[in-house]
Formats: structure tokens, C-alpha cells, sequence
């Protein structure tokens, strides 16, 4: 039992520091049709055009601008509307907002604010994880501070990502730290839902459930910035998480099921509710638009719309 726990954790591990090369894209209608090929591939143009959506730049740092990616139907709405901000996958090292476009476009559709943005990773600004997290916290009170300029309900945001995009949709839940030094600390980053797909959600031991060989945590150790621990989901759990569902794949070897399991339970435990829907035979990534035909897309998308429609940010579907 002790090997599987090693093995099961160990392939996290090499799922988040799995290197990918980065290529900038020369022209727009090349990276339209790498999104139309393949949402998660890290060869991407630094500041893709998601077609349809208005670009804002919600942070700067030195030199980088960081834009969020903004979805809205042509209806005029009378009233503020929920909004909910997808971080992409690729380990914390490479990645774009494009990924989650397919999502953005079905929600804006049903009535949302779906918003994508980008944060710093490893490959295009040789930062650590902890970046990745303070960028999307910022992210998340950018949203909340401009509410009335996006047409925004700001008491009804949803946070959401893919694997390492995942884990920092839930860091905006749970990590207390982290916080750029421009931001104002005053506005919370914490969403009032989480939606999660395959997510990395816990990055250190659990004694008695998953173990860690202490070279691979401390290969770990470096890649976070940090001890692992510290921005390490499933660590961080305390009662009032806000409600959660969780896509998962049970044959996941990037991010193994398990890991999702024990976060649900532990969430449960401490009496907060958290949906996790398994996917027998799925792999990571199963449920970006361009897998399978759409099949798994399109299956949690409608699952993640019932959802949301239980927890009041969409009406049900007429």
C-alpha cells in the first residue's frame, strides 16, 4: 500500500515539472488554428487574441502585462451578472488562457462573465509557483474591484482552472499568503464557488494516505519556491470551503484520482460540499474541447452547468 502512495504522488510530481518548449506564434491565424487543434498546447504567442473576447490588462509586473480575457453575451443586462475567471494547465511552466475559450464562450452564452486569464509561468518569466498563485489571487480581486465596470455581481464569482490552473482556482479559496505587494488586501480573492478540473490539489505527504520520497519533494521544493505544503491545497482545508465540484479521470496519471478523492472527503469531513464527478478510463486533460470529438467536453460542461444553476449563478436552461 505504502508503494502505491509513493507511486501515486511521484507521478504528480512529474506531471507539474514535466517541461514543455515554448514557441511564440507569428501571426493570428496561426494561433487560432493551434487553439482549434489542440487548447492545451504550450506553443503559444505570449498574448494570444481570444476571438470575441475584450482584452483588459489586470496586472502589470516590470514590463510583463497580464490580461484577462473577457466573455459576455450581446444581450444588455439589466442587472449585474455572475461571473466566473478560468486559469489555464501546464505545470506552473507554460500554458494560455486560450485552453478554457471553449468554456468561456458556452457560459457567456448561458449568461456569465466567463473571463481567462493569463498568469506569469516559468518558461515565458522564469518565475516559481508562488507567482503563478500570487498572480491569480490578483486576478480574482482585480475582478472584484472593477465588478461595475465588467458588469459583475461581485458576491457571485467563480474560480476555476485545469491542473495547475486547478490548483490556483483553489489557492484563491484557500492560501492565505501569497499576496502581491499592489494589491489591495482589502478586497477579497476568495470566490464563492470553485469549479475544478483534474486539479492538483495536494503537493505534499498526507501522512497515512500518500507518501513522498524526500528527494522528489525537495525537486518539488524548488519548483514551488516554497515548501510544498505551503500552497498545497488539501493542507489548507478548514470548514466553509466555498461550494466545489471537481472533474476527475480515474486513469489520470498526471494528477492521480485519488488526490481528488481524499480532497473531497476531507472537504465533506469538515462540512462544506464538494461534488466530485469521476470519469472512468479518462486520462488528464479528458475534458478540453478538442478530446474525444468533445464528448467528455461537452459532458462536463453540462455538468458544471447544473451546478451552477443549483447554486444560483445560472438560470436553468430554457
Amino acid at each position: 500500500m505504502q508503494t502505491r502512495h509513493f507511486r501515486l504522488v511521484w507521478n504528480l510530481i512529474v506531471g507539474l515539472m514535466v517541461a514543455i518548449s515554448v514557441r511564440p506564434a507569428d501571426a493570428q491565424e496561426a494561433a487560432r488554428r493551434r487553439e482549434a487543434a489542440d487548447p492545451t498546447s504550450a506553443v503559444r504567442q505570449a498574448t494570444p487574441t481570444l476571438e470575441g473576447a475584450e482584452q483588459h490588462v489586470y496586472k502589470t509586473v516590470g514590463d510583463t502585462e497580464l490580461r484577462a480575457y473577457v466573455f459576455r453575451s450581446a444581450e444588455q443586462a439589466d442587472k449585474p451578472r455572475p461571473a466566473i475567471v478560468f486559469f489555464f494547465g501546464g505545470g506552473w511552466r507554460s500554458g494560455s488562457p486560450t485552453q478554457f475559450a471553449p468554456h468561456c464562450r458556452y457560459l457567456a452564452r448561458r449568461g456569465m462573465i466567463a473571463i481567462a486569464c493569463d498568469y506569469r509561468v516559468a518558461q515565458r518569466h522564469g518565475v516559481v509557483a508562488t507567482a503563478c498563485v500570487e498572480d491569480a489571487k490578483s486576478a480574482m480581486r482585480w475582478v472584484r474591484s472593477n465588478a461595475e465596470m465588467l458588469g459583475v455581481d461581485p458576491n457571485r464569482i467563480v474560480a476555476a482552472g485545469g491542473s495547475a490552473g486547478g490548483h490556483l482556482a483553489a489557492c484563491t479559496a484557500l492560501i492565505r499568503e501569497f499576496d502581491a505587494a499592489t494589491d489591495d488586501l482589502n478586497v477579497s480573492p476568495r470566490p464563492n464557488a470553485l469549479a475544478l478540473f483534474n486539479p492538483a490539489l495536494i503537493l505534499a505527504p498526507v501522512p497515512g494516505e500518500l507518501e513522498m520520497d524526500p528527494a522528489k519533494y525537495k525537486e518539488l521544493e524548488k519548483r514551488a519556491g516554497v515548501a510544498p505544503e505551503r500552497i498545497s491545497p488539501y493542507h489548507h482545508l478548514r470548514a466553509a470551503l466555498p461550494p466545489t465540484v471537481i472533474f476527475h479521470g480515474e486513469a489520470d496519471t498526471t494528477v492521480p484520482f485519488e488526490t481528488a478523492r481524499l480532497f473531497a472527503q476531507k472537504a465533506r469531513e469538515l462540512g462544506s460540499e464538494c461534488i466530485l464527478h469521476a470519469y472512468p478510463d479518462a486520462t488528464h486533460g479528458f475534458f478540453n474541447a478538442n478530446r474525444d470529438s468533445g464528448q467528455a467536453f461537452r459532458q462536463t460542461i453540462q455538468q458544471l452547468d447544473a451546478f451552477l444553476v443549483e447554486h444560483g449563478f445560472l438560470e436553468p436552461a430554457g
